[in-house]
């Protein structure tokens, strides 16, 4: 019986890759921010179901929640792969930061509300070994601009996917939640026209496809790690402060509270 896959950040990069693979066998929920892009990739998906949502906006998370409920009484694989780097600093319509919003608590928000949908099934978060680079706050998920640093906060962001993935293992056995680092990919990733131009033509790159079936071997694998941080097809140990069983449940209660969820 096919399986229901949701995939967010799915009109592009890793997430389209592994939706085209995946679409083979089960069915496919795109989620995507731009409706253009989004109709695109629905073209080059088998029988994909597309939601739109934009994750720095956290009641547009709460409505795409409660469609796929109302379309799905399962759902087996939560994909939380959306998620991406912001520069210069910018605050959300809900107050937050949007780099620690759009990567960590839109899909925190999403995935409690699915909860139930889950149950049995596996959360996926796309995370990065960027994660060395920031350590999230939970005391601070507003930030201050004058001290805003794009890659520094975004691998804050990558690390909170990390310790999310953990503590819900801990706190939802239930459910397989595992992060993993998809390579550094060749996508339209990235803030700024260096940035950007590195990540679209830089040669060592890894391409969407290779990251994407790395993503499809983890929804097919009925041995995962619960909690564990992938990197290719081997559990990793994360930087230290994303393996910090406490900050991850600082992280959570904040998280938490911000979003306005139990549990």
């Amino acid at each position: 019986m096919p399986r229901t896959i949701v995939i967010t950040g799915a009109s592009s990069g890793v997430g389209l890759a592994a939706a085209e693979q995946l679409a083979a066998t089960d069915t496919v929920v795109l989620v995507g921010r731009t409706p253009q892009r989004l109709e695109a990739a629905a073209r080059q998906v088998r029988d994909a179901h597309v939601f739109r949502a934009d994750f720095e906006d956290l009641d547009q998370v709460r409505d795409l929640a409660a469609q796929l409920r109302e379309a799905y009484p399962k759902i087996d694989v939560l994909a939380n792969n959306a998620g991406g780097m912001v520069e210069p600093y910018r605050r959300t319509k809900d107050g937050f930061e949007a780099t620690i919003q759009g990567n960590h608590l839109a899909p925190f928000l999403l995935t409690h509300l699915l909860r139930d949908r889950l149950t049995g099934g596996v959360v996926i978060g796309t995370a990065s070994r960027a994660h060395m680079r920031g350590v999230p706050d939970p005391d601070d998920l507003v930030g201050d601009p004058a001290r805003y640093k794009a890659f520094p906060q975004y691998g804050a962001a990558k690390a909170a996917n990390i310790l999310f993935a953990a503590e819900a293992a801990r706190r939802w056995p239930e459910i397989t939640s595992v992060s993993f680092h998809p390579g550094v990919v060749r996508t339209n990733f990235g803030a700024g026209k260096a940035t950007r131009f590195f990540y679209k033509y830089a040669p060592f790159l890894v391409t969407p496809e290779k990251a994407g079936a790395l993503l499809v071997w983890l929804a097919n694998n009925q041995h995962l790690v619960n909690g564990a941080y992938y990197v290719g097809h081997k559990v990793s140990t994360p930087f230290r402060h994303a393996g910090d069983p406490a900050l991850a449940a600082r992280l959570w209660d904040a998280s938490a509270e911000a979003t306005g969820v139990r549990g």
